[in-house]
């Protein structure tokens, strides 16, 4: 799993919690104390897959475009990280019966983690993290 994923979340949260004006990369960035510029990168994903709007120029910036209770973190998962689970294996000895078959074996293992993984974050959705959130204070 990737930060991509994690700053998703982070940035619909607070889109979500700000329905009625549109909010910058900058000041987004500033509430994920990360730098603009991976901010942006992720806005981006999440404005080509339909998740926010956004406007250029002044007073521009980005409003979450989606129904809260509609979007979970799986689709999350699947437009930022699909696929970080697999396993890295180095190139095998493909004489010896591990290295022949490891590579295969792990990644079916790791698709089925990713799948069960699946399962239980499409019980979570953008409006149960905002709960959550407000829970804490």
């Amino acid at each position: 799993m990737n930060s991509e994923f994690t700053l998703a979340i982070h940035s619909l949260t607070l889109l979500a919690l700000q329905p009625d004006r549109m909010s910058t990369s900058d000041a987004i960035a500033e509430s994920a104390g990360v730098h603009p510029v991976r901010i942006r990168k992720v806005l981006s994903l999440l404005k080509k897959h339909g998740f926010i709007k956004s406007k250029e120029g002044n007073g521009g910036g980005f409003i979450f475009a989606l129904d809260l209770e509609k979007v979970n973190l799986w689709d999350l998962y699947k437009t930022t990280s699909e696929g970080t689970l697999q396993p890295k294996c180095p190139e095998s000895n493909e004489q010896c019966i591990v290295g022949a078959n490891m590579q295969r074996v792990l990644f079916a293992i790791f698709l089925g983690a990713e799948e069960h993984m699946g399962e239980y974050l499409k019980d979570y959705t953008i409006k149960e993290v905002i709960d959550l959130i407000n829970q804490e204070q």
